[in-house]
């Protein structure tokens, strides 16, 4: 399958809108299992076991399914294969069974996808297996409620599978529900943002599950709990006010934290909102983000030459996956297309997409703990970095530079041996022993209107303090150093492929303004990319650095 362009993604009409999802979802069919169990379209592995991953891969597309046949979608192929794989996998004797599951099980996340499907669409994948067959998808169901779940957003798994049995007249459990919500009540930060975990991040886990499917439960469960459900809805409205700023004039959004090969998914939030019947905007501007955000990233090479989406960003890229990505796991991304669920006489349907609305070129994210700046069709964040680490793949680089960008995405080292395999963008990197250090974990920080101040440490011998004033362009980095050791240190702005997108200047401390050319296939959105920067020479002591990037 070729590339999407611009022309070849409608999303005027909702028809032409079903007609792109079954194009991105319809070259998965040859690779369904005999039993329609499982999905095999890749060779790489995951974490888990390569049975859960073909697993996985069958549920993900359900994501876009489940709302395409709400909408009155129809495919008479995908409404073969579901219903046959729902009683296949659950069926203990038979050979495609999904077997037991045990504490912490990627399943328990795929059950959410299931549980969508069965919420949304039950005419399609839960009418119409026998008695037998709903018995035993049930008990593997139930499993959830008899084994650990991660102390995060996979809480909302367990809520939302006990959900689905209880819409579905199946036995469930209202304890497992109430013990996973008060969890999302102590993520709960305040601004319509939660905390991904006790000690979890702000990053597209919120859009994507923590206030995505608190009005998916608002749609069942109004009747029963107005209050829960209102506290639902109202908090979404305030993390839209937030979360517009992510999003470009193009429909690119900031690439930043982890999960981003899910995509597309990043506009599922504003997808959701619409479906729920929560208005967090008003709808032209809704339409507007969405059709924009899709026709991005459908301009982006993400399929392969069978059409299947890959794993990566921009691009196929392995390097920046985290150990958590199977092959079937981007078809997450489908979750953008809970809009098709809308009945044919909504108003989205007729509505003109309209422009990002007007926002201020520079914003202080209070409840994110970000600063956002908006300028030449790009959207940048400038953020402390984070006080620990999750364990999760490359995670300093996906949380711990100074700025993120949607236009220029950023850079996943390969090694530390030499500059052009670390790939050190937005940062300030040391040279020591022939070994290269960029900004690591954040001990402490300030932010505020007018700033950011962080005190973090490469190494035991070196210790920094790191302002970030913004300007108008872009901004201004002053470090002061403190070191037992001569080394030298570059200051590194985005990874670009034109330099007059992104100028470095040293502005105190002499340095000197070099290109670096970073090893190819390190930047999430360009496949080759150089890296501006000024270099320093660092002695023992104190010391003060300070480099200008611009950028807007």
């Amino acid at each position: 399958m070729k590339r999407y362009h611009y022309t070849e993604a409608d999303f005027t009409t909702k028809k032409a809108a079903q007609e792109t999802l079954l194009r991105i979802l319809n070259p998965l069919k040859p690779f369904y299992s005999d039993g329609c169990a499982h999905l095999e379209i890749g060779a790489t592995s995951a974490h888990y076991d390569n049975e859960t991953a073909q697993m996985e891969a069958f549920t993900r597309p359900l994501w876009g399914l489940a709302p395409f046949w709400m909408g009155g979608g129809e495919d008479s192929e995908f409404e073969k294969i579901y219903p046959k794989g729902f009683a296949t996998g659950s069926n203990p004797a038979n050979p495609e069974y999904w077997h037991k599951c045990h504490d912490f099980d990627q399943k328990f996340v795929e059950m959410a996808g299931l549980a969508y499907a069965m919420l949304l669409a039950p005419e399609k994948v839960w009418n119409p297996l026998s008695e037998e067959e709903k018995d035993n998808l049930t008990k593997w169901l139930w499993e959830i409620n008899e084994y650990e779940c991660c102390a995060c957003n996979w809480q909302w798994f367990a809520v939302f599978t006990n959900l689905a049995l209880k819409v579905c007249g199946r036995e469930y459990s209202k304890e497992r529900i109430e013990s996973g919500l008060k969890m999302m009540e102590d993520y709960y930060d305040a601004g319509g943002w939660y905390r991904d975990g006790n000690n979890g991040d702000k990053d597209y886990y919120n859009p994507y599950v923590m206030l995505s499917f608190g009005l998916i439960y608002a749609m069942f469960m109004e009747d029963e709990e107005p209050e829960r459900c209102k506290t639902f809805r109202q908090r979404a409205i305030q993390f839209a006010q937030d979360y517009q700023y992510w999003f470009a004039d193009d429909g690119a959004s900031i690439a930043y934290g982890r999960s981003l090969t899910y995509r597309f998914a990043q506009c599922s939030f504003w997808s959701m909102a619409l479906l729920s019947g929560t208005e967090v905007l008003p709808i032209p501007v809704l339409k507007g983000i969405i059709t924009r955000h899709l026709e991005w990233w459908l301009n982006q090479p993400i399929f392969d030459n069978a059409g299947i989406l890959t794993i990566g960003y921009a691009y196929p890229n392995l390097q920046m996956s985290e150990s958590y990505n199977a092959p079937g796991s981007p078809y997450w991304a489908t979750m953008a297309f809970a809009f098709l669920g809308l009945p044919d006489d909504h108003p989205y349907w007729i509505a003109e997409p309209a422009p990002m609305p007007e926002l201020d070129s520079f914003r202080y994210l209070r409840n994110a703990d970000m600063l956002v700046q908006r300028g030449k069709g790009q959207v940048v964040a400038l953020v402390p970095g984070r006080k620990f680490s999750d364990g999760h793949s490359h995670s300093l680089e996906k949380y711990a530079k100074f700025a993120y960008s949607s236009k220029f995405g950023f850079s996943i080292s390969r090694s530390s041996l030499t500059l052009y395999e670390c790939a050190p963008d937005s940062t300030l990197t040391f040279e020591i022993g022939g070994l290269y250090y960029p900004k690591s974990i954040t001990v402490d920080y300030k932010i505020s209107e007018e700033g950011i101040t962080c005190l973090w440490s490469p190494i035991s011998q070196i210790r920094v303090t790191t302002a970030i004033r913004p300007t108008e362009h872009g901004h201004i980095r002053t470090h002061l150093i403190t070191s037992e050791i001569s080394c030298k240190a570059y200051d590194t702005g985005f990874a670009v492929t034109n330099p007059e997108d992104c100028t470095v200047t040293s502005l105190q401390g002499d340095g000197k303004d070099q290109n670096l050319w970073s090893d190819p296939n390190t930047n999430l959105i360009a496949a080759k990319a150089f890296i501006p920067m000024s270099v320093y020479e660092i002695h023992e002591g104190e010391q003060v650095i300070e480099t200008e990037f611009c950028y807007l």
